[in-house]
């Protein structure tokens, strides 16, 4: 089906067009068909498959029709896929005259009070920020129409539960409400069936039968030889561009180490990285500057890469969901990919419940020989130190010194005597000290022995001479 059969605006049809959106995808088709006619809409989709736009037209559709003059929020759960979100808005709606912008954590307020002030239309936001921005009074959620939550699953994962009921519990009750997901979790169901108004429901592309189009591979592997058989993957696959999963944040960080002793062009993501850096590594791995990104679940969520060669779960994941969320990365919207996993002792375990949730048994792999490269980093630490050292902008050192400086070499208070000092006098050779437990035993249990010169000395009085005399 086609956009313009739609009863859309005309400069709506121009603007997809231009876009060069013309035919639906499924979720398009059938959201738009409860979407335009006012109507609450629970959508099951996964990732890639055209949900955004889906839920965009319905905003710009809404918003030129019964909601004009109202405004528009929709609820991300990172600050990566609210970016992702506002450039696609901007890129299909340009020339619609909508005040577009995205709001998150990790920058600065000003900028984004500066546009609020302005005016926006369509709001794209993180929970925190656009919480922050409600209490201050900022946005008032009063002049909001249209009320979307993306990835309702993963922002129930991170917690962010409390703060999407207290949105939904301050929206004007004939707002309109879009919940997309990609599984019907426990929370998903209650936020549908407590704050949506009788909500059309849209069942398509269950993620468990979506990776049919991804080559997957699975290698068993010892935790020692990891990094060999990734070296050898990755010069054997030789991708432009891959995503190499880890379960755990600090190992991300070794893994993208490693990877650069042995001269490759990677870096890692984690959610403690400031976000200016996260932005620009993410701008990077998409211009084809970095060839490889090492990441966890959480860190890689909302971050969507265009043409995805390979996906490695350098860790097999913990949850099956996220093993169906990492690879699917590599065969978005209807392309196809290829997903290596390495199974090691400490996360096999995970292997049995991904078979199950996929409904196959992924093909094992036997690596040759060959296949194990010489790894560069064998041998190196790669453990965070414990002690930061002082450091400048002006590239200065500092002439503060540290802690353990200080200490050693403060000057002692009254009655001590300093740390020096001490360590002279643990020279000076000190009488032994011998045990009183003999001694008691000699004044309870005997009385002193005189020595005969006549009488021959027995085994005890010989001990008590060793002893005292």
């Amino acid at each position: 089906m086609k956009f313009s059969e739609f009863d859309l605006d005309d400069q709506i049809i121009q603007a997809l067009e231009e876009a060069g959106y013309s035919e639906c995808m499924p979720v398009q088709e059938q959201t738009l068909a409860h979407t335009i006619k006012g109507k609450d809409v629970f959508v099951q989709s996964q990732t890639g498959t055209g949900k955004t736009a889906a839920f965009l037209v319905s905003i710009f559709a809404l918003l030129r029709g019964e909601l004009n003059g109202k405004k528009s929020l929709i609820i991300a759960p990172t600050r990566e896929l609210a970016v992702q979100i506002e450039k696609e808005a901007i890129l299909l709606g340009h020339n619609l005259g909508f005040n577009i912008c995205s709001f998150y954590g990790g920058v600065g307020y000003g900028r984004q009070e500066h546009h609020l002030a302005q005016g926006v239309d369509i709001m794209i936001g993180t929970p925190g920020r656009i919480l922050d921005f409600k209490k201050s009074g900022k946005i008032n959620f009063k002049e909001i129409g249209i009320f979307v939550i993306d990835e309702a699953d993963r922002l129930f994962d991170m917690g962010f539960l409390p703060d999407i009921t207290t949105m939904l519990k301050s929206l004007n009750t004939e707002c309109k409400v879009m919940l997309f997901s990609a599984t019907l979790s426990r929370e998903v169901r209650m936020i549908a069936r407590e704050y949506m108004d009788n909500p059309a429901e849209v069942e398509l592309c269950p993620e468990k039968v979506t990776v049919d189009a991804i080559t997957q591979e699975l290698y068993h592997v010892s935790k020692s030889e990891k990094m060999n058989l990734l070296l050898g993957i990755l010069k054997k696959e030789n991708p432009r561009t891959a995503l190499i999963f880890t379960n755990m944040k600090d190992q991300a960080r070794v893994v993208a180490e490693r990877l650069r002793h042995n001269g490759f062009s990677c870096e890692h993501l984690s959610g403690d990285l400031p976000q200016k850096k996260r932005s620009r590594i993410v701008d990077e791995i998409k211009e084809g500057k970095i060839s490889l990104l090492i990441a966890t679940d959480v860190a890689a969520r909302g971050i969507h890469i265009d043409d995805l060669d390979l996906v490695i779960n350098y860790d097999i994941p913990e949850h099956c969901e996220n093993y169906v969320h990492r690879i699917g990365r590599t065969a978005r919207a209807g392309k196809t990919g290829k997903a290596v996993s390495l199974a090691c002792e400490d996360y096999v375990h995970g292997l049995k419940s991904v078979e199950q949730f996929i409904g196959f048994k992924i093909p094992v792999m036997f690596a040759d020989s060959d296949l194990y490269l010489q790894d560069s980093s064998a041998g190196i630490s790669f453990r965070k130190s414990r002690h930061r050292t002082p450091e400048r902008s002006s590239g200065r050192t500092s002439s503060r010194k540290n802690y353990s400086d200080r200490k050693v070499n403060r000057k002692p208070k009254p009655g001590r005597s300093s740390h020096n000092e001490n360590k002279r006098l643990d020279k000076i050779p000190r009488p032994k000290r011998h045990s009183q437990r003999p001694a008691q035993r000699l004044s309870t249990e005997s009385r002193p022995v005189e020595q005969s010169s006549k009488k021959k000395t027995g085994w005890f009085q010989k001990a008590v001479i060793r002893l005292f005399g």
